[in-house]
């Protein structure tokens, strides 16, 4: 297949300059056409990724009696574990073939906001039984969130806004690390498949270790293009929440994880987004840049984060 998704080296934005400028430009047009882009160049150690992939693997293996021990019921999966085919992609009727584990931020003593934001973003769990998942599991979060601001920090250039728009409006965001488990698929025709057809809730979504097979994503024409990242590519991705900011200026991408085709099916697939959120109390509200007669604002009414995210988790049967 000759279409392929860019994958862009963040070191030009660092650079500054023309490079900087050119960086920009191009991962504007990358998410405008396809919602989705690779990154290299990022600076995290893969010493730091695959100890924290050999910790969740280490939990996933556990028996599942062990692993309900942190199962939280009724808390949307904020944290912790949520079990196999709970999650349910929007609109479909059969329940994704995944279990998944919930890391959030550690909410600051200091901060004058954590009183009224802990309501939202609990305090971690950790498993007892795998002592290494805090260490790498926490430094894979911060890493990943700090990336993160990078990106963004990109966006909020392509499309006018000053470098640091998004720094006090992510700084506390209700962002999670996730952690996925794809069991080996038994034999025989199943209708589920590992994950259904669906758009992320958050900002941005970065996806570390996406080197497997099954990650595709929906062109404009209605087919669907693979996207299996190389090397220490990570893949990040719009989300709903920056869509609706952005007036689609930056669209949100329908994507899924299909099932392998056959001995590859009884192998596990092991995959770890990082979702970007903003603060629990940013007002979700179309920005002026991003409105023009050829694209009214969709959204005149606005919301905020914490209930967009209250009304999407229902919609996947989280809560």
């Amino acid at each position: 297949m000759s279409e392929r998704i860019p994958t862009l080296d963040i070191r030009r934005f660092d650079a500054g300059g023309a490079s900087k400028r050119a960086f920009v430009a191009e991962i504007g047009a990358a998410y405008r056409e396809y919602g989705f882009c690779g990154i290299t160049g990022h600076g995290i150690p893969p010493s730091l990724i695959e100890g924290a992939y050999e910790a969740f693997r280490r939990f996933f293996a556990l028996p599942t009696e062990v692993k309900m021990k942190y199962h939280v019921p009724g808390s949307g999966g904020a944290r912790g574990y949520t079990p196999f085919m709970v999650e349910t992609a929007k609109d479909s009727i059969y329940p994704d073939l995944k279990e998944f584990w919930h890391i959030g931020r550690e909410l600051p003593a200091d901060d004058p906001r954590t009183a009224r934001y802990r309501a939202y973003m609990p305090d971690n769990l950790w498993p007892e039984e795998v002592p290494e998942f805090r260490f790498y599991g926490y430094a894979l979060y911060e890493a990943l969130d700090a990336l993160g601001r990078r990106v963004l920090r990109a966006l909020a250039l392509h499309i006018g806004l000053p470098e640091d728009f998004f720094e006090d409006k992510v700084d506390l965001g209700n962002s999670i690390l996730r952690p996925i488990h794809y069991p080996p698929i038994p034999e025989g025709d199943i209708p589920n498949i590992r994950a259904g057809a669906h758009e992320d809730i958050n900002f941005i979504t970065l996806l570390v270790g996406a080197s497997a097979e099954g990650l595709e994503i929906l062109r404009r024409d209605g087919t669907w293009l693979p996207f299996t990242a190389e090397g220490d590519t990570i893949v990040v991705n719009i989300g709903d929440m920056l869509q609706r900011l952005s007036n689609h200026v930056y669209p949100s991408t329908t994507h899924r994880v299909v099932n392998p085709p056959g001995e590859k099916a009884r192998e596990p697939r092991y995959s770890v987004p990082f979702f970007l959120h903003p603060n629990p109390d940013f007002l979700i509200e179309t920005l002026p840049c991003c409105v023009s007669a050829d694209n009214p604002n969709r959204y005149p009414e606005p919301i905020t984060a914490q209930d967009y995210l209250e009304q999407r988790l229902r919609e996947i049967r989280l809560k």
